[in-house]
């Protein structure tokens, strides 16, 4: 008796990662061009559920995208849990693989091990894999010269019209029951994933809201509102670069508003610049970009955890830092400048690793992107030795950038009845009025972690003597000639 052995159908694969649109996309365009059925797959990787970097509102964002996606296929995007070669084995036992399709991504370690996991696999089964360069990061880069001219070319650039209602689509079922389901709850406090959303906040961007951005960037206020607010859309994929860029470039000549997009157009290119800055140099996970560093003489006493905690939780007695902390953990939002300040005071005045911090900070920005999280935390830590090295001092920056103390009485309600002229430095209160306003310190407010005045001159004197070490300097010359053009 003869056994006929039936073939299994030929597919291809375009596999989601921090790219979730179906525009502007060319991993799913070159699938469109194949012409043969195609598997849209997005995989929950334990190796990243179990990462320190990441929390729940990361993977509801990405739930939310997904569902966006689904809203405008025919099919659904095959979701799977587990480690990723296992799941492309499993798909290789029902289908033919003939190509991957996806795009480069500048993560961390784990995700880059896990590539070089799945490039071995694929290359002993004669799988194609085609990796599309993300926005203007580009690998390997040796250095700037060239590269403002290609991220124009990059961002001037047509956008890929994709074709997504000519793919032939097919769909795998996988066990997803480890998933959470709190993850298709929506949070009100935190912004939605999707392509949908990610539009919706830039067009309002540009109907009002966005023209005071220049002015109100520093405010931790008024720049939720003022602020683009598409960092977690352009850091989840929800929308290219490019399109946000020629977004802007379609209103450039709006009167009133050269200033504002000035602003948002540098930012842009920063965006890049940084990302491109960690794909060149990804031992900045683990260590300073500047070598000089590496002994960089932080504390180690027992302290410095109970500190760390504090800072982590919003509780170190000093309101803006604290009102910043709450509004990340409840938000997972904040401006630059607010962020700069709470690295700042970690390293500077606590003087504590920047890497006992940075995994906590990644786990409540929503807009968590590895390449500029890595590269601004550095930066603001003062360990780079090319940049300007800057020690804020929370009370100032709340004189100035919260003036009458809103942003801090909205995430610190115990200190809401206090007048602004003891509001910014609440430690100050006089006996009779914490009876007045019935807030004692140290009960009902944390006294002050560190003396703002002591570790402010220590923190200097430790920060620009190390900058002026040979090792530090001899390093800086070297990080000016990779990540900075020549001319």
């Amino acid at each position: 008796m003869q056994t006929t052995l039936v073939a299994k159908q030929t597919i291809n694969i375009v596999w989601f990662k921090r790219d979730l649109r179906l525009s502007d996309h060319e991993p799913l365009s070159l699938a469109e061009a194949a012409g043969i059925p195609v598997l849209l797959l997005y995989v929950f990787e334990p190796l990243l559920l179990k990462d320190p970097h990441y929390s729940q509102r990361h993977w509801r964002f990405i739930t939310q995208s997904l569902k966006d996606m689904n809203g405008q296929l025919c099919k659904k995007i095959s979701v799977a849990n587990g480690e990723l070669v296992s799941i492309f084995k499993q798909i290789s036992s029902i289908y033919t693989i003939d190509s991957v399709f996806s795009y480069q991504e500048t993560g961390l370690v784990n995700s880059f091990d896990r590539d070089k996991a799945l490039r071995l696999w694929v290359d002993e089964h004669a799988i194609r894999w085609y990796e599309s360069a993300r926005d203007a990061v580009v690998r390997p880069c040796s250095n700037r010269d060239l590269w403002d001219n290609y991220w124009q070319r990059v961002m001037r650039a047509d956008q890929i019209v994709n074709q997504i209602d000519t793919l032939d689509l097919l769909t795998l079922k996988f066990d997803t029951s480890g998933l959470s389901d709190n993850w298709k709850d929506q949070d009100p406090f935190m912004q939605r994933g999707g392509a949908i959303e990610a539009n919706k906040v830039l067009s309002d961007f540009f109907v009002e809201r966005g023209k005071g951005y220049h002015k109100l960037i520093s405010k931790p206020l008024d720049s939720q509102v003022s602020c683009s607010r598409i960092s977690p859309y352009l850091a989840w994929g929800n929308i290219s670069l490019r399109q946000v860029y020629q977004h802007l470039l379609g209103h450039w000549s709006r009167k009133g508003w050269r200033k504002p997009l000035t602003g948002l157009s540098s930012r842009l290119h920063w965006h890049c610049h940084f990302i491109q800055k960690f794909e060149s140099e990804h031992r900045m996970e683990f260590e300073a970009i500047n070598r000089g560093y590496y002994t960089f003489p932080y504390r180690c006493d027992a302290g410095s955890e109970s500190d760390l905690i504090a800072w982590s939780k919003g509780a170190t007695g000093y309101p803006l830092v604290d009102a910043c902390m709450r509004c990340l953990l409840k938000t997972g939002y904040i401006n630059f400048r607010m962020r700069a300040m709470l690295v700042s005071f970690l390293c500077h005045h606590l003087n504590i690793d920047w890497r006992r911090g940075v995994a906590h900070l990644a786990s409540v920005f929503l807009d968590f992107e590895p390449g500029i999280h890595y590269a601004q935390f550095q930066m603001q830590a003062g360990i780079t030795g090319i940049n300007t090295i800057r020690i804020y001092n929370p009370t100032k920056q709340a004189k100035e950038q919260d003036t009458q103390g809103l942003f801090i009485k909205q995430w610190c309600p115990e200190l809401a009845d206090l007048p602004t002229q003891i509001l910014f430095e609440p430690w100050m209160i006089t006996p009779l009025e914490e009876l007045m306003y019935n807030l004692i310190i140290g009960r009902d407010y944390p006294s002050p972690i560190v003396d703002m005045k002591i570790s402010y001159r220590q923190a200097s004197d430790r920060l620009w003597a190390w900058r002026d070490r040979p090792d530090v300097r001899k390093e800086s010359r070297r990080i000016l000639r990779k990540h900075v053009r020549s001319s």
